[in-house]
C-alpha cells in the first residue's frame, strides 16, 4: 500500500533532532506523498524549503487564525510571495478558531483575505476550524472559493460536513478518528468515497495505538485501519481512495 499524508508540518521543531532521517525512512513505511502545510508566516516558508530538498513532499502557504499577530496584513502580503512557486499546493491552513478568547473580526477578516489570495492564485485551501462552524461556512458561502479545498482535522460535526460537502469541499480524516467515545463512524459513513482524505497533523494529534507521543506519517495506517471498519472497505481501497482523491484535491500532475 502507498500513502499520501495530506496535512503534516515537518518544520516544526519537534522534529529538530531527527528530520532529514525520518524523512528518508517513510517510503520504507509505504509513505510516498507528504503535504507540509504552512500556519505562520515562518513555517510557511519552511515548508517551501523542504519541498525543495525531498521530491515527494508538497507543501502549503497561509496565516492560521491562531498566528495572527499586529503584523497579520503584512505577513499575508508576504505569503502571496510564494503561491507562483513549485509545490505550493494551496493556500493554508486558514479559518476560523474560537477555542480562546481571540478577535473574531480579525479572524474573519484574515481568512476572507487569504480566500481573495486563493482565488487569485486559483488555488485551493485549507481549512482549520474551532468551535466556530456556522461562521465558517457563512464565510464560504459569501465567498466562494474557486478550487475549493479541504477541512483539515474535520471536525466531526454533523452539520458542518453535510454543509462542507454541498459546497464540494473534501474531507480530511485525522487520528481522532481512533479515539474512542468520537462519532467518527457517523461522519466517515457520510463523506462519499471520493472526497475524503487521510493526514496525521504530525507532531499533533497522533491515533490510537500511539496516542500521546509524537506523530508523524508512519502513523497513517492506523488511520487507514479505523476508516477500514468504518466503511466497509478494504485497507488496500481506502488507501488507495485517500491517495486518489488528495492528487485529485491538489491537482497534482503525476
Amino acid at each position: 500500500m502507498e500513502y499520501f499524508d495530506a496535512h503534516a508540518h515537518y518544520d516544526d521543531e519537534q522534529f529538530d533532532e531527527d528530520r532529514d532521517e525520518l524523512i528518508k525512512a517513510m517510503h520504507d513505511f509505504g509513505v510516498t506523498r507528504i503535504v507540509c502545510n504552512g500556519y505562520s508566516l515562518k513555517g510557511s516558508f519552511d515548508a517551501y524549503e523542504l519541498t525543495k530538498k525531498y521530491d515527494f513532499i508538497y507543501s502549503t502557504a497561509g496565516i492560521s487564525p491562531n498566528d495572527l499577530d499586529e503584523k497579520w496584513e503584512e505577513n499575508i502580503n508576504k505569503i502571496e510571495e510564494l503561491l507562483d512557486k513549485p509545490k505550493v499546493l494551496a493556500v493554508g491552513e486558514i479559518g476560523l478558531d474560537y477555542h480562546y478568547d481571540t478577535d473574531k473580526e480579525i479572524q474573519k477578516q484574515a481568512f476572507i483575505k487569504q480566500i481573495e489570495l486563493a482565488n487569485k492564485y486559483n488555488l485551493p485551501i485549507t481549512i482549520h476550524t474551532r468551535d466556530a462552524v456556522m461562521d465558517t461556512i457563512q464565510i464560504l458561502k459569501d465567498h466562494p472559493v474557486n478550487q475549493k479545498g479541504v477541512f483539515h482535522c474535520c471536525p466531526f460535526n454533523r452539520e458542518l460536513v453535510k454543509e462542507a460537502l454541498k459546497l464540494g469541499f473534501y474531507i480530511s480524516f485525522s487520528g481522532v478518528c481512533t479515539f474512542k467515545n468520537s462519532n467518527a463512524e457517523e461522519i466517515a459513513k457520510m463523506v462519499p468515497n471520493d472526497k475524503f482524505t487521510i493526514e496525521t497533523d504530525s507532531p499533533y494529534l497522533s491515533p490510537v495505538p500511539n496516542r500521546g507521543k509524537r506523530n508523524d506519517s508512519r502513523n497513517l495506517q492506523y488511520i487507514v485501519d479505523k476508516l477500514s471498519e468504518f466503511k466497509g472497505l478494504s485497507k488496500e481501497e481506502i488507501a488507495r481512495l485517500s491517495y486518489n482523491n488528495t492528487i485529485n484535491l491538489y491537482k497534482i500532475d503525476i
